[in-house]
């Protein structure tokens, strides 16, 4: 791998300054961390940022049919 010594030297740096801390992807009990509502709300603001950019492609894609179609 190019630069694995700079690589190796990062790591190494990062996991001095990590020493000691709780990280959440670490943790194997991460579903007792959250909340009762989480995964609603987490579902729900999915949906909020993905289904009005999916209705904006669908709509583009749709338009872009519709002129080929009519011309």
């Amino acid at each position: 791998m190019l630069f694995q010594g700079r690589y190796e030297k990062a790591r190494r740096l990062q996991q001095e300054r990590l020493n000691g801390r709780e990280r959440a992807f670490d943790d194997e009990t991460l579903s007792d961390k959250l909340e009762k509502k989480d995964t609603a709300a987490l579902i729900i603001s999915a949906l909020l940022i993905f289904l009005p950019a999916a209705l904006l492609v669908l709509g583009i894609v749709s338009l872009i049919g519709y002129l080929f179609v009519a011309r």
